[in-house]
């Protein structure tokens, strides 16, 4: 099944009756005519129609999630963001028009819209249209919109380029956003990214601070030669600063 198809399912499955006809009766008419103001009424009524629950999925639904699109994981998601997905895939037969409403909205979205709109990025045909869209998402300074890009999302693995994946990591070491449910993390690694975050250590070494514990899995796969003995260099240092309890020790 697709992702439109499953989207479809599990709506229909937990929505009411009524929400279920509204949702549709706006599916046909953004499908038969592309038209535009219906996507974004509809868009914006989503969450007063569907409210914020979770999307209630089982294990069944999740490997389905996952047959239709790799790293796809909706098990986080609400009926609200799967709504306006769903809505959005409507236009999926013209890639063109679809990007160009995704921006649209973006411009005058909320901060819930923004999260929803940057989960659906897998989602979207055409995925390397998209990547100036996730980059955007990236420079958000709100952290729930910027984890709706890189946590639980194949699409920066998939097509973001090694400068850009490598900021994003760097940011959410920066701004303490976790990088275990970043997708992708250690096939991604590279010797640029390693580089920066030795010398983030560094930098946090030499204020006392501690070293995130998370940051050596994108360190220790490309530390060789110079890098590597640097690396020893700020563990012992970073070890010796934890018996304190002031650090972390690489895992």
């Amino acid at each position: 099944m697709t992702p439109r198809q499953l989207l479809t399912e599990w709506l229909t499955r937990q929505l009411s009756a009524e929400v279920n006809a509204w949702l549709q009766q706006a599916v046909q008419q953004i499908e038969s005519s592309g038209n535009d103001a219906a996507l974004y009424l509809a868009v914006s009524l989503a969450t007063r129609k569907t409210g914020k629950a979770g999307l209630m999925l089982d294990e069944d639904d999740l490997q389905n999630a996952q047959a239709s699109c790799p790293g796809w994981h909706p098990g986080n998601w609400t009926l609200e963001q799967a709504a306006r997905i769903r809505l959005l895939l409507s236009l999926e037969q013209d890639t063109q028009h679809l990007a160009h409403c995704l921006d649209q909205l973006c411009i005058t979205a909320d901060a819930d819209e923004l999260v929803a709109f940057y989960r659906g990025l897998p989602l979207y045909p055409d995925p390397p249209r998209y990547v100036a869209r996730a980059t955007e998402g990236l420079r958000s300074n709100m952290q729930n919109v910027f984890e709706a890009v890189a946590h639980y999302n194949p699409y920066p693995a998939a097509q973001l380029g090694e400068s850009a994946w490598n900021q994003m990591v760097l940011k959410a070491l920066f701004t303490g956003s976790s990088l275990r449910p970043i997708t992708g993390l250690e096939q991604r690694c590279n010797v640029t990214l390693a580089g920066m975050l030795c010398d983030y250590a560094r930098e946090r070494q030499a204020a006392q601070r501690p070293i995130p514990r998370e940051l050596w899995r994108c360190v220790t796969p490309c530390a060789t030669g110079k890098m590597l003995q640097g690396l020893e260099h700020i563990y012992r240092e970073d070890k010796a600063m934890g018996e304190t309890g002031d650090s972390y020790e690489i895992d």
